[in-house]
């Protein structure tokens, strides 16, 4: 008889997340790379004026993500509402996300005096984007790719 401690449930649970947290990282990464790329195609020759570029490469990024979850980390899981609908939910995930990164600007810049472009970078890029995409994930696959009953225990990976 073998007892299984809490550590060993746990350390069980995130074995099991493996492919989906790979998945979910490899689709962000993307959607980060276009985000980025867009942002300064749009700033730099285009000479769009900086909150326009970022609000489009934004949509951008978030659409990268999108299908990158769609079509790869959570393709198996089947789908309860419309594409749309989908989209719509994960766009507003996305921006619950951006708002998380927001406000650990300005408690970091205004509520704490940690006013430098580093600790602004710091905040933002490092300790916002962390919290950021802990609530990303959380809504990516309870909220947008909520598992059905057809599918529950075959979780998708891009592996398999």
């Amino acid at each position: 008889m073998s007892l299984r401690t809490p550590w060993t449930a746990l350390r069980e649970r995130l074995r099991a997340l493996g492919p989906e947290l790979l998945g979910f990282a490899a689709a962000g990464i993307c959607a980060y790379a276009a985000d980025l790329g867009l942002f300064v195609w749009l700033r730099g020759p285009v000479g769009m004026d900086p909150l326009t570029a970022k609000a489009l490469s934004f949509v951008a990024g978030c659409s990268v993500a999108y299908a990158g979850n769609a079509l790869g980390t959570y393709r198996r899981r089947t789908a309860e509402v419309s594409r749309l609908r989908q989209y719509g939910v994960f766009f507003a995930v996305n921006i619950a996300g951006a708002l998380v990164q927001l406000l650990c600007i300005a408690v970091s810049h205004y509520g704490l005096g940690f006013t430098s472009p580093r600790a602004d970078t710091v905040s933002g890029a490092g300790v916002g984007m962390a919290f950021a995409t802990v609530l990303r994930f959380w809504g990516t696959r309870t909220l947008v790719f909520r598992t059905s009953g057809r599918t529950a225990g075959r979780e998708a990976s891009w592996t398999g």
